[in-house]
Protein backbone atom coordinates (compact mmCIF):
# COMPACT_ATOMS: atom_id res chain seq x y z
CA UNK A 1 0.00 0.00 0.00
CA UNK A 2 1.92 3.15 -1.02
CA UNK A 3 1.44 6.06 -2.98
CA UNK A 4 0.12 9.22 -2.46
CA UNK A 5 -3.63 8.21 -2.68
CA UNK A 6 -2.71 6.19 0.46
CA UNK A 7 -0.95 8.72 2.31
CA UNK A 8 -4.35 11.14 1.62
CA UNK A 9 -6.13 8.25 2.68
CA UNK A 10 -4.92 7.75 5.86
CA UNK A 11 -4.31 11.67 6.72
CA UNK A 12 -8.07 12.08 6.19
CA UNK A 13 -8.62 9.40 8.98
CA UNK A 14 -6.43 11.24 11.41
CA UNK A 15 -7.77 14.52 10.84
CA UNK A 16 -11.12 13.36 11.22
CA UNK A 17 -10.16 11.35 14.62
CA UNK A 18 -8.59 14.52 15.56
CA UNK A 19 -11.20 16.94 15.08
CA UNK A 20 -13.77 13.83 16.61
CA UNK A 21 -11.24 14.25 19.88
CA UNK A 22 -11.71 18.17 19.70
CA UNK A 23 -15.26 17.94 19.59
CA UNK A 24 -14.99 16.09 22.86
CA UNK A 25 -13.36 17.21 24.81
CA UNK A 26 -14.42 17.84 28.50
CA UNK A 27 -16.64 21.28 29.51
CA UNK A 28 -14.05 22.42 31.37
CA UNK A 29 -11.28 22.25 28.74
CA UNK A 30 -13.40 23.56 25.99
CA UNK A 31 -13.67 26.56 27.36
CA UNK A 32 -9.91 26.94 27.70
CA UNK A 33 -10.07 26.20 23.85
CA UNK A 34 -11.54 29.00 23.06
CA UNK A 35 -8.87 30.64 22.29
CA UNK A 36 -7.78 28.22 20.20
CA UNK A 37 -11.12 27.73 17.95
CA UNK A 38 -12.00 24.85 19.70
CA UNK A 39 -15.51 26.53 20.62
CA UNK A 40 -16.68 26.18 17.37
CA UNK A 41 -15.67 22.29 16.67
CA UNK A 42 -17.18 21.86 20.20
CA UNK A 43 -20.75 23.39 19.03
CA UNK A 44 -20.87 20.70 15.85
CA UNK A 45 -21.81 17.89 18.65
CA UNK A 46 -24.77 20.20 20.08
CA UNK A 47 -28.47 19.71 19.02
CA UNK A 48 -30.49 22.86 18.25
CA UNK A 49 -33.92 22.62 16.86
CA UNK A 50 -33.42 24.11 13.57
CA UNK A 51 -31.75 24.12 10.28
CA UNK A 52 -28.29 24.91 11.65
CA UNK A 53 -28.40 22.15 14.63
CA UNK A 54 -29.27 19.69 11.74
CA UNK A 55 -26.43 20.61 9.42
CA UNK A 56 -23.80 20.61 12.59
CA UNK A 57 -25.45 17.42 13.51
CA UNK A 58 -24.70 15.95 9.98
CA UNK A 59 -21.15 17.30 10.09
CA UNK A 60 -20.46 15.21 12.90
CA UNK A 61 -22.07 12.03 12.35
CA UNK A 62 -19.58 12.51 8.40
CA UNK A 63 -16.77 13.03 10.50
CA UNK A 64 -17.94 9.89 12.67
CA UNK A 65 -18.77 7.13 9.78
CA UNK A 66 -15.25 8.78 7.86
CA UNK A 67 -13.04 8.06 10.72
CA UNK A 68 -14.94 4.94 12.23
CA UNK A 69 -15.63 3.27 8.47
CA UNK A 70 -12.89 4.00 6.53
CA UNK A 71 -10.33 2.03 8.71
CA UNK A 72 -13.04 -0.93 8.11
CA UNK A 73 -12.60 -0.90 4.64
CA UNK A 74 -8.83 -1.02 4.23
CA UNK A 75 -8.65 -4.42 3.35
CA UNK A 76 -11.53 -4.05 0.49
CA UNK A 77 -9.85 -0.87 -0.80
CA UNK A 78 -5.87 -2.35 -0.51
CA UNK A 79 -7.13 -5.65 -2.65
CA UNK A 80 -8.35 -3.29 -5.42
CA UNK A 81 -5.49 -1.37 -5.04
CA UNK A 82 -3.63 -4.35 -6.09
CA UNK A 83 -5.82 -5.01 -9.27
CA UNK A 84 -3.47 -4.27 -12.56
CA UNK A 85 -6.18 -1.52 -13.77
CA UNK A 86 -6.61 0.17 -10.34
CA UNK A 87 -4.88 3.09 -10.29
CA UNK A 88 -4.75 6.41 -8.45
CA UNK A 89 -8.09 7.89 -10.56
CA UNK A 90 -10.08 5.01 -10.21
CA UNK A 91 -8.98 4.82 -6.29
CA UNK A 92 -10.44 8.28 -5.63
CA UNK A 93 -13.44 7.12 -7.46
CA UNK A 94 -14.18 3.97 -5.36
CA UNK A 95 -13.19 6.02 -2.26
CA UNK A 96 -15.92 8.84 -3.12
CA UNK A 97 -18.52 6.15 -3.86
CA UNK A 98 -18.02 4.39 -0.88
CA UNK A 99 -18.11 7.47 1.73
CA UNK A 100 -21.01 9.18 -0.33
CA UNK A 101 -22.70 5.98 0.77
CA UNK A 102 -21.77 6.87 4.75
CA UNK A 103 -22.70 10.35 4.07
CA UNK A 104 -25.87 9.47 3.36
CA UNK A 105 -26.19 7.61 6.21
CA UNK A 106 -24.81 10.53 8.28
CA UNK A 107 -27.82 12.65 7.12
CA UNK A 108 -30.48 9.51 8.23
CA UNK A 109 -28.83 9.37 11.45
CA UNK A 110 -28.70 13.35 12.15
CA UNK A 111 -32.62 13.34 11.39
CA UNK A 112 -33.20 10.24 13.88
CA UNK A 113 -30.88 12.47 16.67
CA UNK A 114 -33.19 15.53 15.78
CA UNK A 115 -36.46 13.54 16.09
CA UNK A 116 -35.13 11.96 19.19
CA UNK A 117 -33.96 15.15 21.07
CA UNK A 118 -37.17 16.35 20.09
CA UNK A 119 -38.93 13.70 22.23
CA UNK A 120 -36.60 13.88 24.96
CA UNK A 121 -35.08 10.63 24.13
CA UNK A 122 -31.54 11.66 24.12
CA UNK A 123 -29.63 14.40 25.40
CA UNK A 124 -28.35 17.83 23.57
CA UNK A 125 -24.70 15.57 23.17
CA UNK A 126 -27.30 12.27 21.81
CA UNK A 127 -26.57 10.18 24.37
CA UNK A 128 -30.02 8.44 25.31
CA UNK A 129 -31.84 9.49 28.23
CA UNK A 130 -34.36 6.12 28.13
CA UNK A 131 -33.34 2.93 29.72
CA UNK A 132 -36.49 1.49 27.32
CA UNK A 133 -34.54 3.01 24.07
CA UNK A 134 -31.48 1.58 24.89
CA UNK A 135 -32.59 -1.79 25.34
CA UNK A 136 -34.64 -1.33 22.02
CA UNK A 137 -31.32 -0.65 20.51
CA UNK A 138 -29.28 -3.40 21.81
CA UNK A 139 -32.05 -5.57 20.88
CA UNK A 140 -31.86 -4.80 17.48
CA UNK A 141 -28.44 -4.70 17.26
CA UNK A 142 -28.12 -8.10 18.74
CA UNK A 143 -30.76 -9.79 16.75
CA UNK A 144 -29.19 -8.33 13.41
CA UNK A 145 -25.89 -9.90 14.47
CA UNK A 146 -27.97 -13.35 13.23
CA UNK A 147 -29.87 -12.05 10.44
CA UNK A 148 -29.36 -13.21 6.79
CA UNK A 149 -28.87 -10.01 5.24
CA UNK A 150 -25.75 -9.18 7.94
CA UNK A 151 -24.33 -12.75 6.76
CA UNK A 152 -24.86 -12.15 3.08
CA UNK A 153 -22.81 -8.37 3.29
CA UNK A 154 -20.29 -9.75 5.84
CA UNK A 155 -19.38 -12.53 3.06
CA UNK A 156 -18.93 -9.92 0.44
CA UNK A 157 -17.09 -7.53 2.87
CA UNK A 158 -14.59 -10.46 3.66
CA UNK A 159 -13.99 -11.74 0.16
CA UNK A 160 -12.97 -8.11 -1.50
CA UNK A 161 -11.49 -9.54 -4.82
CA UNK A 162 -14.74 -11.83 -5.59
CA UNK A 163 -16.65 -9.08 -4.88
CA UNK A 164 -14.84 -6.80 -7.47
CA UNK A 165 -14.37 -9.73 -10.21
CA UNK A 166 -18.06 -9.60 -10.19
CA UNK A 167 -18.94 -6.24 -10.66
CA UNK A 168 -15.68 -4.97 -12.39
CA UNK A 169 -17.44 -3.53 -15.41
CA UNK A 170 -19.59 -1.42 -13.68
CA UNK A 171 -16.74 1.20 -12.87
CA UNK A 172 -14.95 2.25 -9.58
CA UNK A 173 -17.92 4.74 -8.86
CA UNK A 174 -20.62 2.31 -8.95
CA UNK A 175 -18.28 -0.23 -7.15
CA UNK A 176 -17.66 2.47 -4.71
CA UNK A 177 -21.58 2.71 -3.82
CA UNK A 178 -21.94 -0.74 -4.03
CA UNK A 179 -19.43 -1.52 -1.07
CA UNK A 180 -20.80 1.41 0.51
CA UNK A 181 -23.95 -0.28 0.73
CA UNK A 182 -22.71 -3.74 2.00
CA UNK A 183 -20.21 -2.25 4.43
CA UNK A 184 -23.88 -0.14 5.49
CA UNK A 185 -25.88 -3.62 5.56
CA UNK A 186 -22.50 -5.14 7.87
CA UNK A 187 -22.50 -1.90 10.32
CA UNK A 188 -25.52 -0.09 10.68
CA UNK A 189 -27.11 -1.63 13.40
CA UNK A 190 -23.88 -1.30 15.75
CA UNK A 191 -23.42 2.71 14.65
CA UNK A 192 -27.08 3.05 15.47
CA UNK A 193 -25.52 2.01 19.21
CA UNK A 194 -23.92 5.19 19.65
CA UNK A 195 -27.18 6.70 20.77
CA UNK A 196 -26.75 4.17 23.67
CA UNK A 197 -22.87 3.94 24.29
CA UNK A 198 -22.53 8.04 23.52
CA UNK A 199 -22.97 9.87 20.41
CA UNK A 200 -19.74 11.69 20.98
CA UNK A 201 -17.61 8.83 23.11
CA UNK A 202 -14.82 8.96 22.20
CA UNK A 203 -14.60 4.85 24.09
CA UNK A 204 -17.28 3.58 22.27
CA UNK A 205 -16.39 5.24 18.99
CA UNK A 206 -12.97 3.52 18.98
CA UNK A 207 -14.07 0.30 20.09
CA UNK A 208 -16.77 0.09 18.01
CA UNK A 209 -14.50 0.59 15.35
CA UNK A 210 -11.83 -2.43 16.49
CA UNK A 211 -15.06 -4.53 16.57
CA UNK A 212 -16.24 -3.85 13.11
CA UNK A 213 -12.62 -4.04 11.41
CA UNK A 214 -12.58 -7.59 13.22
CA UNK A 215 -15.77 -8.17 12.18
CA UNK A 216 -15.25 -7.94 8.35
CA UNK A 217 -11.48 -9.88 9.09
CA UNK A 218 -12.22 -13.74 7.05
CA UNK A 219 -10.91 -16.11 9.46
CA UNK A 220 -11.09 -13.59 12.90
CA UNK A 221 -14.50 -12.11 11.94
CA UNK A 222 -16.54 -15.59 12.36
CA UNK A 223 -15.93 -16.11 15.70
CA UNK A 224 -16.82 -12.46 16.77
CA UNK A 225 -20.14 -11.81 14.37
CA UNK A 226 -22.74 -14.27 16.83
CA UNK A 227 -20.86 -14.20 20.36
CA UNK A 228 -21.30 -10.07 19.96
CA UNK A 229 -25.11 -11.03 19.28
CA UNK A 230 -25.27 -12.43 21.96
CA UNK A 231 -24.00 -10.30 23.95
CA UNK A 232 -25.56 -7.29 22.66
CA UNK A 233 -29.53 -9.37 23.42
CA UNK A 234 -27.97 -9.82 27.01
CA UNK A 235 -27.70 -6.05 27.11
CA UNK A 236 -31.05 -5.08 26.11
CA UNK A 237 -32.68 -7.64 28.08
CA UNK A 238 -30.81 -6.11 31.05
CA UNK A 239 -31.40 -2.82 30.01
CA UNK A 240 -35.73 -3.16 29.89
CA UNK A 241 -35.02 -4.77 32.80
CA UNK A 242 -33.72 -1.62 34.62
CA UNK A 243 -36.49 0.60 32.95
CA UNK A 244 -39.65 -1.55 34.29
Amino acid sequence: MTGLHWLVLFGLIIVAWGLLYAMALPQDLRAAGRLYGADFLASLCVVTPDAAGFLRITAMWALMSAAMMAPTALPALATYDELPTAGQGRFGALLAGYLGVWLGFSVLAAAVQMGLFRADLVSAFGDSRSRLLSGVLLLLAGAYQFSPVKEACLAKCRAPLTFFMQHWEDGPWRNGLRLGLVCLGCCWALMALAFVGGVMNLAFMGLATVVMVIEKLPDLGRWLTRPLGVALLAGGVWALLGAL
